[in-house]
């Protein structure tokens, strides 16, 4: 189904409101997150990356790196209505609302693929050689920013299908995040045991040790607060970053093999999903941040996206013991503000 352009605020508040009719809280006790509906994603086995998400048209994006495939969700419908098929380890996926195309990375090729919006035709390829994976857009000017390779970010005009720039890095970057004020952007580079902080404008690169931590795959940016929150594999830990001097002012132990963090600053949150089979959620009441609990979801579903517009948490869950790959959608609940 095809929705009409709506102003965001309007929009959002129409999901949010669907969404509260067609997907019955679960029957638990309160928590910090409540699972509000199962989307099945049959016929999908392996690994499953990143996602997302078409506010236009309620539409969210899964790449399933282990099937080679992009499924297509309706979240009206609680299903996928499509799939695109045939990519060599889809990684990093994007919308691009000003241009109308969705932009999937994959690892296999190297490859920057996008697709127009209504109808998700092939729309143009950049190749980046190399293991093309997280992908982000620059607010300031529409650019994508692609990490990929043995250590390199990419920034490509969607319009013209053109690498404008490429900015060196010591490693493979994984878990950028993008800061519109400053027009940085910055990288986990988890084999050089460091996080970059990178001038989009200039190419200047400054660096900040890890410690000892290592294997720091997600990254989450809180603008207003200046920092940064990274996890870490080992050991399992959570960080905050000062955006400014790299300094890492909290480290928190939480649940393993995570692939994904978020900051929800309405209610003061992070959201750390992990492999482990667990969302661990933590909170500060204005102070450090503490863990608020742990919501369990499935062995391996350790990639996440929070949309602050819809306010959930999608959790991208892969096959296992007869139950099909599906994307767990959560409700943040009232115990966690």
């Amino acid at each position: 189904m095809i929705i009409k352009p709506q102003p965001i605020a309007a929009l959002a508040a129409a999901i949010a409101a669907a969404g509260l009719a067609a997907w019955p809280a679960s029957s638990a006790g309160p928590g910090p997150l409540v699972l509000e509906r199962t989307i099945a994603l049959a016929g999908v086995a392996g690994r499953i990356d990143h996602m997302a998400i078409d506010l236009k048209r309620h539409r969210l994006f899964v790449a399933e790196l282990g099937n080679g495939t992009v499924d297509v969700v309706d979240l009206e419908q609680g299903r996928s209505i499509k799939r695109i098929s045939g990519l060599q380890e889809p990684q990093g996926l994007a919308y691009l609302p000003a241009t109308d195309q969705l932009v999937v990375a994959t690892g296999g090729d190297g490859a920057v693929r996008f697709y127009a919006g209504p109808d998700l035709t092939p729309a143009g390829e950049v190749s980046l050689g190399d293991d093309a994976d997280n992908v982000r857009v620059d607010e300031a000017t529409g650019q994508v920013v692609v990490g990929y390779g043995a250590g390199g970010l990419a920034l490509i005009d969607p319009v013209q299908k053109k690498v404008l720039k490429t900015i060196a890095l010591g490693a493979h970057p994984e878990g950028i995040r993008l800061d519109p004020k400053s027009r940085r952007a910055f990288v986990n580079v988890p084999n050089a045991r460091r996080i970059a902080a990178v001038d989009l404008q200039t190419g200047a690169v400054r660096t900040w040790s890890t410690g000892l931590a290592f294997a720091n795959f997600p990254m989450s940016l809180n603008a207003a607060d200046a920092r940064l929150a990274t996890v870490f594999r080992t050991p399992a830990q959570l960080a905050l970053v000062d955006m400014n001097s790299g300094a890492i002012t909290e480290r928190h132990a939480t649940c393993g093999d995570s692939d994904d963090v978020f900051f929800d600053p309405p209610r003061r949150n992070i959201y750390v999903s992990c492999g482990q089979g667990l969302v661990e959620v933590f909170h500060s009441d204005g102070g450090p941040y503490a863990s608020a609990g742990r919501v369990a979801t499935r062995p391996g579903a350790r990639t996440s996206l929070l949309s602050p517009e819809l306010d959930r948490l999608f959790v991208a869950a892969r096959a296992a013991e007869g139950a099909p790959a599906a994307i767990l959608v959560y409700r943040p609940s009232s115990a966690g503000r």
